[in-house]
This record gives structure tokens, C-alpha cells and sequence, in this order.
């Protein structure tokens, strides 16, 4: 009888490692962009996935374009972005499956209350941005290949004012990679400043300066009315349609990396899309603010 509670036991607690050893299996990596996480709204959206699915979710923050070469190398198992043409190309060229359009928010042009370029009111981010350059007031760039950084570039590129290109290098696991970056041409740091940096460190840095950035409103909110501390700059430029920042979600394609959770990135995409997570991405707010507005969904409550 000793021998049959015995081997009873046994199997007990063999069944009872293998339960805890498949819910600590449920975890999805995933990269994003610094923006996703400084915001806040990763602080509402994963508690929730994970209560809903069981599934944890290990962020992995950073630029959008270092999130994409994350994908692109089999690091993790999706990606969580806001750069659409560079997502539409990592899937594409089969390194994601599908891009589940997610939400949106825009970015903004801040700065100082003096506003020394004279920007305030605009809509016009590229005519901002020209009498930024003319007036040689100091502009502090992401500089880190993100999709604020991309946005930025683009903004540049369709300006009058001169532009260089600049080709940084990065190491990643000991191996380098070149990255070759647009910006305005000047002799010296005299103005525009690029220092390689997330969303939220861009504006700490750009607050001490008293000078011009550009960021996603959701980190920008957090930040001025999020903190106790607040943020001594304001909106200055808004509004215009080159502004739009759309995010998508895409799960790493297992045809390329069989290593990857694939059945759970898809069901976090699908998660994300669906009327729960629309319904929490449309009511997350600041003080009564709208950081981001869901776009699988557009009227959900």
C-alpha cells in the first residue's frame, strides 16, 4: 500500500513540474519601440494579454529599426512598431507574416516657451523644421535608426534645407553593422544635435537644452503630465497629415526561424486586434487625453 501512495506521489508532483513547467513556457519575446514602452501603455495592454492568455510577455525596448533587425535575426518572436513602409518590407521579404495594423497617434514638434524659431501655431512640420535650421536654434534627433527617427529624416529630406549623410557604427553581439543617416548639414555640433537615444531620454535631454525635438504625442503626454516633475516644453507644431505615426504588430515567420513561439505571437496579434485589446489601447488616457486611437477598430469603446 506504502508502494502504491508512493508511486502516486511520484506522479503527482512529475505532473504537477510539467504544469509549472508549461505555463513557464508561455513566454513571448518580444521587440518594440522605446515609444510603446515610455508611454505607459504596455503597463495596461500585457497585465491584461497575460490575465486573458496566460502568456507573459518579455519587452525588449529600443529603436523601431534595431526592433526590426531583432526580427530580421530570429532574436525574438514579434515585433511591435511604428515605421509602416520598413514593415511592410520585413514582411515582404519573409521575415514576418503578416502586419496587423494596430493603432496610431502622431508625432509633434516641441519645444521651449521662448521658441526662439518662431514655430508656434504651425502646421506645417516641414516649414517648422526649415525655420528651425534657419534660426540655428538647437534641435536634439533621436539619432538611433527608430521610427521617430525615420519620420524625422523624411521630413529633412522633403525640406530646402542641406543635408549630409552621416554612417554610424553599431556592434551588436560583436558583430557590426552600418547604418547611414540624413541630417542637416553644418560644420560641428553648432545646432543639431544627434545622440542616439530612446524617445524618453530625447526629451529629459532636449528639456535641459531648452530646445526643439520631435516625438510621438503618447511619450510626449506621458512625460509632461504623467510625472510629478512634469516637462518644461510644449507643442509647438501639430497637425500636419505627415505626422500620422501608425504601429503594427508582426509575428516572426517560423518558415525562416522554426525556433520561434509562433502560436503565441499570433495569438498576441490577434489579441491586440481584437475588441479587448482595441477597447484598452481607445481608453487609455492622461488626465483625460487620448494617447493612442485603435485602428483595427476605430469605434470600439
Amino acid at each position: 500500500m506504502r508502494k502504491v501512495l508512493l508511486v502516486l506521489a511520484v506522479v503527482c508532483l512529475s505532473l504537477g513540474l510539467a504544469a509549472n513547467a508549461t505555463a513557464q513556457d508561455k513566454v513571448l519575446k518580444m521587440s518594440t519601440t522605446t515609444s510603446t514602452q515610455a508611454s505607459g501603455l504596455l503597463d495596461v495592454l500585457l497585465p491584461a494579454f497575460k490575465k486573458d492568455t496566460g502568456i507573459s510577455v518579455k519587452v525588449i525596448a529600443k529603436g523601431t529599426g534595431a526592433a526590426i533587425r531583432d526580427g530580421q535575426d530570429g532574436n525574438v518572436d514579434v515585433i511591435f512598431v511604428h515605421a509602416k513602409n520598413r514593415e511592410q518590407a520585413f514582411v515582404e521579404e519573409g521575415y514576418g507574416t503578416k502586419r496587423y495594423a494596430v493603432m496610431h497617434n502622431d508625432f509633434v514638434i516641441i519645444g521651449p516657451n521662448g521658441d526662439p524659431a518662431g514655430i508656434k501655431g504651425m502646421s506645417d512640420a516641414q516649414k517648422a523644421l526649415e525655420n528651425i535650421a534657419d534660426a540655428g536654434a538647437p534641435f536634439i534627433s533621436r539619432g538611433d535608426d527608430s521610427g521617430t527617427h525615420t519620420k524625422e529624416q523624411i521630413l529633412w529630406k522633403s525640406s530646402d534645407v542641406a543635408l549630409e549623410e552621416i554612417t554610424k557604427t553599431i556592434v551588436k553581439k560583436g558583430s557590426k553593422t552600418e547604418l547611414t543617416f540624413v541630417q542637416p548639414a553644418q560644420e560641428g555640433d553648432t545646432w543639431y544635435f544627434s545622440i542616439g537615444q530612446g524617445m524618453g531620454k530625447t526629451i529629459t535631454f532636449a528639456e535641459e537644452k531648452q530646445a526643439y525635438t520631435m516625438a510621438d504625442r503618447g511619450t510626449y503626454l506621458k512625460y509632461k503630465l504623467g510625472r510629478d516633475a512634469g516637462l518644461d516644453l510644449t507643442v509647438l507644431c501639430e497637425g500636419d497629415e505627415d505626422l500620422y505615426n501608425p504601429y503594427g504588430v508582426i509575428p516572426v515567420n517560423p518558415d525562416r526561424y522554426p525556433h520561434v513561439q509562433y502560436d503565441l505571437a499570433k495569438q498576441f496579434a490577434q489579441w491586440l486586434v481584437s475588441e479587448r485589446g482595441q477597447s484598452l489601447i481607445a481608453n487609455y488616457k492622461l488626465l483625460g487625453k487620448q494617447l493612442f486611437y485603435p485602428d483595427a477598430m476605430p469605434n470600439v469603446n
